[in-house]
């Protein structure tokens, strides 16, 4: 007997049940930073849902992550050159307070087609008009990974799968992002050279990790990196190195 259900919506009460209780249960400490946020689990993300779950639990059941990152341009109107916008993170955010952060990224809900998450995610993060978002950003690929992420006390940790859509939105010179729902300190722009120099692993004020991976992409379709240097193929293929589908 299925004591799950065989529907999408009696599985999905009776895991988010189970994931309640791991919540609530201070003792065990398995579950933390809660987002309300419900996430469809399937084969692949163009597959029909077998269930929903909220965001903060996917790592326990080893599934597939998908969100979006944007690129946050703008062009100096003088010089013509490219500076990339920043993020810092909140000091209150669950996961890598007060580390630098893209000026919007965001887990991609159910119901939800991607397009409609980055105009969600730029109004609600940076302040980013509706209007503007949707004639400007640039869905530019994906990138997939895998990583291990160490746990509380009562769990060594959990192997994160996440596949990412990646945007480019270069916005207006004397555009200036503004916090919106608290989960950003402060938007600051840094030249394609400081950017750059960020990705250096002992760079002291470091980025959300999997940040890093998305500039880096940026970083190769710009020729920002040379194809000539030692390490170039294998960067391309680390990029794609989970499962991308």
């Amino acid at each position: 007997m299925d004591t799950a259900g065989n529907d999408c919506k009696s599985r999905s009460d009776s895991i988010m049940s189970v994931m309640e209780t791991l919540r609530d249960n201070e003792t065990i400490e398995f579950l933390s930073g809660w987002r309300d946020e419900l996430y469809p689990i399937s084969e692949g993300f163009y597959d029909t849902p077998v269930l929903f779950v909220e965001r903060a639990a996917t790592p326990l059941l080893g599934t597939q992550d998908y969100g979006v990152h944007i690129n946050g341009l703008v062009r100096d109107d003088d010089t013509g050159d490219l500076k990339m916008w920043m993020a810092r993170r909140s000091q209150t955010k669950s996961k890598y307070p007060g580390m630098l952060d893209h000026i919007v990224a965001g887990g991609q809900p159910a119901g939800m087609t991607l397009i409609d998450n980055v105009v969600k995610e730029c109004e609600e993060e940076a302040g980013i008009p509706a209007s503007l978002t949707r004639r400007l950003a640039k869905p530019t690929g994906a990138i997939s990974y895998e990583t291990f992420e160490r746990g509380g006390k009562n769990i060594d940790g959990v192997i994160s799968r996440a596949l990412m859509f990646n945007f480019d939105i270069e916005l207006p010179f004397d555009f200036q992002p503004k916090v919106v729902d608290g989960e950003v300190e402060e938007f600051f722009k840094c030249s394609i050279d400081e950017v750059k120099a960020m990705m250096d692993p002992g760079f002291d004020d470091p980025i959300k990790p999997n940040c890093y991976i998305v500039i880096i992409d940026y970083l190769m379709r710009e020729g920002q990196i040379d194809p000539d240097t030692k390490g170039y193929l294998d960067i391309v293929r680390l990029l794609r190195s989970g499962y991308c589908g």
